[in-house]
């Protein structure tokens, strides 16, 4: 049959040899015919489902869809079930095991005899991961967007998932609501299958994926439950067969001026700060090395935010209605100045093809970039004597009385320490005090969880405050708001500046000159550094101890170190005696 050479998958499956047999037997024993594989591109759907992952509960029912596109465009699809990182319930961190099903992805794609791959995901690690992996595998790769849940609701008010339940549980601890209320936000806030229906790590690296040209136009806003979601679902079987017949892959499509837009489409988006190591470590296993956070911090000066969506929207506007109000395509056609169209996409043809048409129905959704929601971009990247490797900030989801502040620091070295003297209510804690989190980085969490987001001390909720400076080597919920740095690098657990900071020292940050400071001379520091003491390893076997030795930090990406390699220095093909 014309093509048979062409397929990856014949080398298992077409020679007439005893191994030959042997796969194909078993193929047979799963109920299948000949004429179900033969000449036709093998695809992998790589199905993130799981009961520990409530973002993806509709997984069961699109894998049957997208298979049903890739046997209509005469392929044989095989679903492979992935290790599923949900957000909510995993623990410490997802991103501790981003990289282990990345290199899941990679391995599987290239042990079986698979033409091509779809990647569901869109919880918030498993989009990064998926895309990761097929990245270096370097076979065809399509990515299904899980898709926003729909807006929550309780007692008469929207709710966004994430954003109000930091928002009310400050509440509660404010003694603002009752015990009924409370109930009926946690059963009302997250009703629907699908991601954060906000603007969080999960949609924002979802359009990440649609801006690098990894997933079909328009794929990363329609909501879960929505039709439309189905029908993308089975679009994704087909154009995964054209693409194994193309020879479409990844590293064909992942220039830099791919993740160049996707920097840009994330600033307009008002982004969660993730975004920045998944984007590094993605462009790094692309062979981009040279993407750093000063690219994130040049195009955040140059966009501004213009999606009016929660956490930085100013409304209660939720992916629900940007998707309405035309989704990505139409906010890329009003980045077009700012975007290279001539990049190519996973459709095969470019992004300005793509986006060819597109409408915004609701100009307060999606704004013009003339009355934007915030005038620069979503992110900040910090520096200075407290960060010499960068850290960042959100300043369009903060209180802008902290844009330029300095103050005394009050430092916790855990999480539960820090815990305890937020719910004191005789702490000295006043909102001009910088809280500062340490040993809670990379390899200090361990997986840099999201303690970034550093609740308000109760005593001061109860007076009305609601944002305050804090500072920490963790990372916060793309949900979350309020005047938080992040990313401290190098972090403190390795023996960063944010090791050396005392109590009562002064810390002065100041966005708009991008810079964070720690006012104590160079001679107090040598001292302080001569009598720090490594902390003792977190793990002593295992993922947990490859995971230590090998995790970069937050500015490289937080990938593995022998993971960030180019295109062809893989493992190559397997064997097959």
């Amino acid at each position: 049959m014309a093509g048979l050479k062409k397929l990856r998958s014949q080398r298992w499956l077409a020679p007439e040899d005893f191994r030959t047999f042997n796969h194909r037997s078993r193929v047979m024993q799963m109920g299948y015919d000949k004429v179900d594989w033969d000449g036709k591109p093998v695809i992998g759907i790589m199905n993130n489902w799981a009961d520990t992952n409530p973002c993806h509960m509709h997984f069961k029912h699109r894998v049957e869809e997208v298979k049903r596109g890739v046997l209509q465009a005469e392929g044989f699809p095989l679903e492979i079930p992935t290790i599923s990182l949900g957000e909510n319930l995993i623990k410490p961190s997802a991103l501790l095991y981003r990289n282990l099903l990345a290199m899941e992805i990679e391995e599987m794609t290239r042990a079986y005899p698979l033409d091509g791959v779809v990647l569901m995901g869109g919880c918030d690690k498993t989009t990064p991961a998926m895309l990761l992996g097929a990245t270096s595998a370097d076979l065809p790769a399509i990515f299904l967007p899980a898709g926003p849940m729909l807006r929550g609701n309780a007692h008469g008010r929207t709710l966004g998932s994430g954003s109000d339940a930091f928002k009310y549980w400050d509440d509660r601890r404010a003694g603002l609501i009752t015990e009924v209320q409370w109930e009926g936000i946690i059963a009302g806030i997250a009703r629907s299958p699908g991601t954060c229906m906000t603007m969080g790590t999960a949609s924002t690296m979802t359009a990440i994926a649609e801006a690098l040209g990894m997933a079909l136009p328009g794929a990363s806003s329609i909501p879960a439950v929505d039709a439309s979601h189905q029908r993308m679902a089975t679009q994704c079987g087909r154009r995964i067969v054209e693409m194994v017949h193309e020879d479409l892959r990844p590293s064909a499509i992942q220039g830099r001026a791919s993740f160049l837009n996707a920097i840009t489409v994330a600033m307009a988006m008002g982004c969660s700060t993730n975004a920045i190591i998944h984007v590094i470590a993605q462009a790094r296993r692309a062979g981009h090395q040279d993407i750093s956070l000063d690219d994130f911090d040049r195009i955040s000066r140059a966009v501004p935010v213009i999606a009016n969506v929660r956490p930085s929207g100013d409304s209660s506007y939720l992916m629900e209605d940007f998707y309405y109000a035309g989704g990505l395509p139409a906010l890329m056609v009003r980045l077009g100045e700012h975007l290279q169209l001539d990049a190519m996409t996973v459709t095969g043809k470019t992004l300005g093809e793509n986006i060819a048409g597109a409408q915004v129905y609701n100009d307060d959704v999606i704004r013009h970039l003339d009355n934007p929601v915030y005038a620069e971009g979503a992110l900040a990247v910090l520096r200075g004597n407290l960060a010499p490797d960068g850290c960042v900030i959100k300043p369009s989801a903060m209180s802008h009385k902290f844009m330029v502040h300095s103050g005394p620091a009050v430092v916790f070295d855990d999480y539960p320490s820090l815990k305890k003297e937020l719910e004191n209510e005789d702490t000295t804690l006043t909102e001009d005090h910088v809280i500062v989190l340490r040993n809670a980085g990379p390899k200090g969490g361990p997986g840099m969880p999201e303690w970034g987001m550093v609740p308000v001390p109760t005593k001061l909720l109860k007076q009305g405050v609601r944002d305050m400076l804090r500072i920490s080597d963790a990372r916060m919920s793309g949900t979350s708001y309020g005047a938080c740095v992040l990313h401290v690098a190098p972090e403190a657990y390795v023996g960063g500046p944010l090791a050396l900071v005392r109590t009562g020292d002064t810390i002065r940050v100041d966005v708009p000159a991008r810079s964070i400071s720690l006012e104590v001379s160079d001679e107090e520091m040598a001292r302080r550094r001569a009598a720090w003491t490594p902390p003792p390893p977190r793990f002593g076997r295992g993922y947990g101890k490859m995971f230590s030795e090998h995790i970069l930090q937050a500015n490289e990406g937080c990938d593995l170190d022998f993971l960030q390699t180019g295109h062809g220095a893989s493992a190559g093909e397997p064997d097959i005696f």
